[in-house]
């Protein structure tokens, strides 16, 4: 018999090679749930890190701030930091920024609502910072309380009017009592606020400081002159008074931080008038 006629025996099931049709699909979608499962996980992990880290440097910069201004323990302090990664700024030991608001921040005889902005501040000893901005915003009873230290000024009559702080007083003549009305431009200058008489009213009527003078003469010299008044001996000296402004009712005073606030002594104390 043939090899051409003998029947054809067919291999053993084990032999033969399964139908490729049949095949069982490789199973990769355990393999990408598990990956962004742990991609979840680190992003989740960095902004845990990120909240952290802002908590912790938040509370370093107030216990400065408090301690170091002399603040009240607990006085409230709103605090923000401004780097986009703080992370980052822990390892090079600087917060690019730093802006801080608070209430009713008493300074001695000053009080009022203060916001800064601090720039490049170490969290590291020595503390330090390359300087800022501090805005000092007083209210009607605030700028009374402030002006009160002034002898001789009517603080009980002060108002504010944008642009003008407002004030009333009495001129004496022969006996006879004539009510002054004044409105007042604020300014600063050496560290001063000025107060400039820029209209008057005498007895309900607009006059002229030349006018005023005719009817008067010396005897209103001080009004004409204005008021200077010293509040360096409230702040620390490295903290200087910039500028003064109304905004709507509000006396805004606008001062500089100096970069060495706080590692020299002689800044951190109260400045001197005069």
């Amino acid at each position: 018999m043939s090899g051409d006629t003998q029947p054809t025996v067919p291999f053993p099931a084990e032999w033969q090679e399964p139908d490729a049709g049949a095949r069982p699909r490789r199973r990769r979608w355990p393999w990408l749930v598990a990956l962004v499962v742990v991609l979840a996980l680190i992003v989740a992990a960095f902004f845990a890190g990120e909240w952290v880290a802002r908590d912790l440097v938040t509370k370093a910069v107030r216990q400065q701030i408090v301690s170091r201004l002399d603040l009240p323990a607990d006085q409230p302090i709103d605090i923000e930091i401004g780097d986009p990664s703080l992370l980052f700024s822990l390892l090079v030991g600087n917060v690019g920024e730093v802006r801080l608001s608070s209430e009713d921040v008493a300074f001695e005889g000053l009080s009022g609502d203060v916001s800064l902005e601090l720039k490049d501040v170490s969290i590291r000893p020595p503390f330090t910072l390359s300087g800022g901005t501090a805005t000092v915003a007083l209210d009607t009873p605030q700028l009374q309380a402030l002006l009160a230290t002034v002898d001789g000024f009517p603080a009980e009559t002060v108002g504010i009017a944008e642009p003008n702080v407002t004030a009333s007083t009495e001129l004496s003549l022969f006996g006879v009592s004539f009510p002054l009305a004044l409105a007042l431009t604020p300014s600063a200058a050496e560290g001063d606020l000025i107060l400039t008489p820029a209209a008057l009213q005498l007895g309900g009527a607009d006059i002229t400081a030349e006018g005023l003078r005719d009817r008067f003469g010396g005897l209103v010299d001080p009004v004409l002159q204005g008021w200077s008044v010293c509040i360096a001996d409230q702040l620390p000296a490295g903290i200087p008074l910039r500028a003064v402004s109304v905004r709507e009712d509000l006396l805004v005073a606008d001062f500089d931080i100096r970069g060495d606030l706080l590692t020299d002594a002689a800044q951190l104390a109260k400045g001197t008038c005069g």
